[in-house]
């Protein structure tokens, strides 16, 4: 089985939230920096990975995703700055 991604991107100004899930967070979050992931992303300019959670399975990661939907926005933030206070952009640091 493989590994599962829950993913926050932002724009420059982390105004908007997007959540995604994949299993593979480097080409993922790579296809949305070139513009290649969802509509949603490519119009609001959503490219800055600012959380992740690595899941053993991605239906885990799946179940994971649909409960951070179901959040508050006041929540969602509440949980990336707890791990990334200064919003910075992971992808660089990605080791996965």
């Amino acid at each position: 089985m493989s590994k599962g991604y829950v993913y926050f991107l932002t724009n420059f100004q982390r105004t908007t939230l997007y959540i995604g899930v994949t299993n593979d967070i480097s080409r993922r979050v790579w296809n949305h920096k070139e513009g290649k992931g969802s509509e949603f992303t490519s119009k609001y300019k959503l490219t800055i990975l600012i959380y992740a959670e690595e899941y053993d399975s991605i239906s885990d990661a799946i179940a994971r995703e649909k409960q951070l939907k179901n959040w508050h926005k006041e929540w969602k933030w509440n949980l990336i700055k707890e791990h990334n206070p200064k919003l910075k952009d992971w992808y660089e640091t990605l080791r996965w």
